[in-house]
């Protein structure tokens, strides 16, 4: 047998799913507490109270201890105990990664829509008007997360020259910091560059009707999701993806495909950062505000009004880059009175200055 036949036969059978080395450390500290036999699996898909799990042995399903913490999820991996032929789960190995999302129902939480993945990618469809804040927001919550995203353009095949060209210019001066790539994934047009600039799992966001599915089936090299048509109306899709799932991908890679995301909220870890990557223009503009404290609102000597005024930012991204900011601050504060009282004295004084210099008549 030869040396590289014989890496191939020592290869851990759950590499595929992207079991590593660290991922071998994590496990052995949980040998200390659990003196039986440990397995490691990845989850693949989360149901209410089980999981969908993959092993060194195959496919399984696992029950989901009530006093599980944290609630296992799509790209999570954990730790198994063999008890005959029944497997219980033990632990949840620590996180690198998560991309979270303010729950929907506007509590103060946030949901993991997936667990260890190194790259976000953030899809978008051509449109007439780009949705632009959308852009930014998935961006955000990409940032958010500690992967790296990558945006796409999709259905590039509906659209051609000026209008392609001016839909990717529009993206680009979005996503500041992210790569930017055009794909047609009905004709393969742009797949071979996009699957090279992936890397680890790989999260496919975006909202429904982006053309999620169609893209997993041309990374995956086979039609293995289900596609739906975009209503003509709205340019909205269905969900046809109902649920987060975890693939395997040739070439090593991993695939998380997603729902189409209706709200898309950011939570209050860690999104101050990740707004200023997302809006690093307006962020590299305010250092050179007269003052430190400038609302960006009617100050003189504000750098981002004179770049506004002087065409070089666009006031959509400061309006954009105040929603969100309001937002995040608002989740925050949910949870810390002090925070409550500051965020709407801020606020306050912002509104009034808006109110201030608003054109009369």
């Amino acid at each position: 047998m030869t040396a590289s036949a014989q890496s191939r036969s020592a290869a851990h059978p759950l590499e595929p799913y992207g079991w590593d080395e660290r991922w071998e450390l994590a496990l052995a500290q949980h040998h200390h507490d659990h003196p039986g036999p440990l397995v490691p699996a990845r989850v693949q898909r989360a149901h209410r109270g089980a999981l969908d799990v993959q092993t060194p042995l195959g496919p399984q399903r696992v029950t989901v201890p009530r006093t599980a913490l944290p609630t296992p999820t799509t790209g999570d991996w954990v730790v198994l105990g063999l008890a005959g032929a029944e497997a219980e789960l033990l632990a949840v190995l620590p996180r690198r990664t998560a991309l979270t999302r303010a729950e929907v129902s506007g509590r103060s939480e946030e949901q993991v829509l997936a667990a260890n993945v190194d790259t976000v990618l953030v899809t978008v469809a051509p449109a007439r008007r780009a949705p632009l804040g959308r852009v930014e927001r998935f961006l955000a919550l990409a940032w958010n997360s500690g992967a790296r995203p990558v945006v796409v353009l999709t259905k590039t095949d509906l659209i051609e020259g000026a209008e392609l060209s001016r839909a990717l210019a529009d993206v680009e001066g979005s996503a500041l910091g992210a790569p930017v790539l055009a794909v047609s994934a009905e004709r393969g047009a742009g797949v071979a560059e996009l699957r090279d600039a992936l890397s680890g799992t790989v999260a496919l966001i975006g909202p429904s009707g982006a053309g999620k599915s169609t893209l997993a089936n041309a990374l995956l090299g086979e039609d293995r999701l289900a596609t739906g048509a975009v209503r003509s109306g709205d340019g909205k899709g269905r969900h046809t993806t109902v649920h987060r799932e975890l693939l395997p991908l040739p070439g090593g890679l991993v695939l998380v495909d997603t729902p189409g995301l209706r709200s898309v909220g950011l939570g209050a870890e860690g999104s101050a950062e990740s707004l200023q990557r997302t809006f690093a223009d307006v962020e590299d503009l305010a250092v050179d505000c007269r003052f430190a404290d400038c609302t960006h609102t009617c100050e003189p000597g504000c750098a981002v009004l004179a770049a506004i005024e002087a065409g070089v930012v666009e006031r959509r991204r400061l309006d954009s880059y105040r929603k969100l900011e309001r937002e995040q601050e608002w989740f925050a504060a949910r949870t810390d009175a002090r925070l409550r009282a500051e965020r709407a004295q801020r606020w306050k004084v912002i509104h009034k200055q808006q109110r201030a210099h608003r054109p009369r008549g």
